[in-house]
């Protein structure tokens, strides 16, 4: 399905890619241990879920196949498109957000199980769609996407109550330009932010000492096409170019926990006059912003059994 319609009107699934459970025990193979829930709240991370199958990769690098493409169908309905984002001539780096709203398989992704049961443990609490994003690294000359902290863009919101899903559509290792994470730097606090695809290393500027020993132990994250990792909104990551004979495409899933309101004291806002803005102060909620998961909701008992994430 290719179509000029904004999809992000739709608050349910459009197709049948990500099927859809039909009991507790659909749901609770997806359900991640306490082990794992511990380790993401020392680490700030945790990689190698298995979300996407071979079927639901290839749909999704179709579209995005489709969606590099400036001209394509549904164009106008993106928040951000950067054919390239680079600052490096050499280097070409895609970066787009709002793909959810122009082809169906990124739609459908948000209501992904395999998604919504660990980003609801890792998260805490029901949580909505806040926003994707699409990242494409070519071979040979691909871009890197400088050390940063997600809610370093996102203080326009409060509290500071969100979850990053990114996963790989392709194997992603050190030569092809994954993510590297800071284990434990989502306790640093805000580090000014600088600019996302400009020098790679020029947050070490701002860092105290212990930071700057703790920057030094930065792990890279390889996994298979299909796998995802999540981190905190804190946490520092980047990723190096990639100059192998492979891609790097990739999607990433925002969300943020029920009740979080745009923030009435921010000045730091989105400049994109299609970026779905909310009025100051309130909760923000449909249509751009659909509740993913509402634990008082279907499944109920389901998701108040379930460990979470307590404190970070």
């Amino acid at each position: 399905m290719t179509t000029g319609q904004d999809l992000g009107l739709q608050s349910q699934p459009l197709t049948k890619l990500f099927a859809q459970p039909q009991s507790v025990a659909e749901l609770g193979q997806y359900q991640l241990t306490p082990d794992q829930i511990r380790l993401f709240q020392t680490q700030g991370f945790l990689h190698g879920i298995q979300l996407l199958n071979s079927t639901q990769v290839e749909s999704l690098r179709s579209e995005l196949s489709e969606m590099v493409v400036p001209q394509h169908e549904g164009r106008e309905f993106f928040y951000e498109y950067h054919s390239n984002e680079a600052d490096d001539t050499n280097a070409t780096l895609f970066h787009a957000l709002g793909a959810w709203r122009v082809r169906p398989a990124f739609h459908d992704l948000l209501w992904n199980p395999a998604f919504l049961v660990p980003a609801y443990q890792l998260l805490g609490s029901g949580f909505r769609m806040f926003h994707d994003q699409l990242f494409s690294k070519p071979a040979r000359h691909g871009g890197v996407v400088a050390w940063h902290q997600d809610y370093s863009y996102w203080t326009w919101t409060k509290p500071m109550a969100h979850l990053t899903c990114w996963i790989g559509l392709d194997d992603v290792d050190t030569e092809n330009g994954c993510l590297y994470y800071i284990p434990g730097s989502h306790r640093w606090g805000l580090v000014e932010k600088t600019k996302l695809a400009g020098d790679m290393d020029a947050v070490r500027a701002a860092l105290t000492p212990e930071q700057q020993l703790d920057f030094d132990k930065k792990v890279p994250i390889c996994m298979s096409a299909g796998q995802a990792s999540f981190h905190h909104p804190a946490l520092m990551h980047g990723s190096y170019e990639n100059r192998s004979e492979r891609s790097r495409r990739a999607t990433v899933i925002n969300v943020m926990a029920d009740g979080v309101v745009s923030n009435v004291d921010e000045t730091n806002r989105p400049g994109s006059g299609t970026y779905p803005e909310f009025p100051l102060g309130k909760p923000m909620g449909e249509p751009y912003y659909p509740l993913l998961v509402d634990p008082d909701g279907e499944w109920s008992d389901f998701w108040s059994s379930l460990p979470t994430v307590t404190s970070v």
